[in-house]
């Protein structure tokens, strides 16, 4: 089964993400763009089992430069980045890759920044929609966009009813009621993100 979805900024209109997704029966694949402030990112990203993400890929272009992160997660869940880069970057953009001191060994997902749909495999992983799932720490591998910088970041979901759920994260400080279709793909994410 293939889906499109399309989401932008609740408060900016200049940031969009598309998404192409294919269902699988406990899992996903999926290939996306992401149009930023200054940049424009194409991603693909493979969740095939249990809803656990094994690779993303990530190429981000802006004016005069660009860079690419190519992060997988192995069978014995070890996580490695290979990175390129060209151009100069804005001069604030951290490096790619994992950051140095990140521990990413508990992490089952990615979350690709200010992209919706990487809450899908948490939601379905830890079946939120089925029942009365209560508070449930995960470690992420957060992916900063655009800089591609990845980190090990501590997030919270719990069910809140059939087509809600909550979502916190510990590192940004976030703490939001998400509305999501029966597919547990975000309609409505405060402050980040409306589906169109």
């Amino acid at each position: 089964m293939e889906r499109t979805y399309q989401w932008e900024h609740v408060d900016n209109p200049l940031i969009r993400n598309d998404a192409t997704v294919q269902f699988h029966k406990a899992g996903l694949s999926a290939t996306g763009v992401q149009l930023g402030e200054g940049y424009k990112a194409t991603w693909e990203l493979q969740a095939p089992e249990n809803w656990v993400t094994n690779h993303v890929e990530v190429n981000v272009k802006g004016d005069g430069w660009e860079r690419s992160l190519n992060l997988v997660r192995s069978e014995d869940g070890k996580w490695s980045a290979e990175t390129s880069e060209k151009g100069t970057p804005p001069p604030d953009l951290a490096k790619p890759g994992i950051r140095q001191d990140e521990d990413l060994i508990e992490a089952l997902d990615c979350d690709l920044g200010l992209c919706p749909l990487t809450n899908t495999m948490p939601i379905r992983r830890l079946e939120l929609l089925e029942g009365d799932v209560p508070k449930t720490r995960l470690i992420m591998a957060w992916i900063d966009m655009p800089s591609l910088q990845v980190i090990a970041s501590d997030q919270y979901y719990s069910s809140l009813g059939s087509n809600t759920v909550r979502y916190a994260s510990g590192t940004r400080g976030v703490d939001v009621e998400l509305d999501v279709d029966e597919d547990g793909v975000v309609i409505h994410y405060p402050d980040l993100a409306r589906r169109i």
